[in-house]
């Protein structure tokens, strides 16, 4: 069996290093201190957190980028951002950045939400007409403003039926010959 080789021991002209100090050779700030040290850390009261949540479908170093500077510039802090991947590919397919700000957190009106949904079903949604509006101002003819079809209308249309069926309120069974 071989011997082990035994680990000379320590010179006793060079003394163990202090513990905490630093090596001779890293460079220092101007203080001798490490970077960061000696700042309090910002310590808040808790309170009401409102939370804001920006989705981006196009993951780059752009839209990363304007979306931290408008959203900081509106009073947010940045919370963290969450990537949402594929598995065919190691860039991002989405992300999701996440803010926060001090504040008591927005009400919502559920009747007033119902009543959105069904005027939108009814007339359509603004950012749809505001987009065909833009279109329209940038293309060669002139094209009347087509009335949006309500949300029945538009499944009907799609299933192929000319004009929608009326609803029924009740079965009707025939008798049997």
């Amino acid at each position: 069996m071989p011997t082990q080789k035994k680990r000379p021991g320590r010179r006793t002209e060079k003394p163990p290093p202090r513990r905490g100090a630093a090596p001779s050779k890293a460079p220092r700030s101007r203080s001798g201190q490490r970077p960061g040290k000696g700042r309090a850390p910002v310590v808040r009261e808790p309170g009401p957190l409102q939370y804001k949540v920006v989705e981006l479908s196009t993951v780059d170093e752009g839209a990363l980028e304007r979306t931290l500077n408008e959203w900081t510039g509106k009073g947010w802090n940045l919370d963290g951002v969450q990537f949402a991947m594929r598995e065919s590919s190691k860039r991002p397919a989405m992300a999701f950045v996440f803010f926060t700000r001090e504040g008591e957190a927005a009400r919502h009106d559920e009747d007033d939400a119902r009543q959105k949904l069904l005027r939108m079903s009814e007339t359509g949604s603004p950012t749809a007409r505001l987009a065909a509006e833009a279109a329209g101002e940038h293309a060669q003819s002139v094209v009347p403003f087509v009335h949006p079809l309500s949300a029945h209308e538009r499944l009907a249309k799609l299933a192929g039926l000319d004009e929608p069926e009326p609803t029924e309120e009740g079965l009707t069974l025939e008798p049997e010959e």
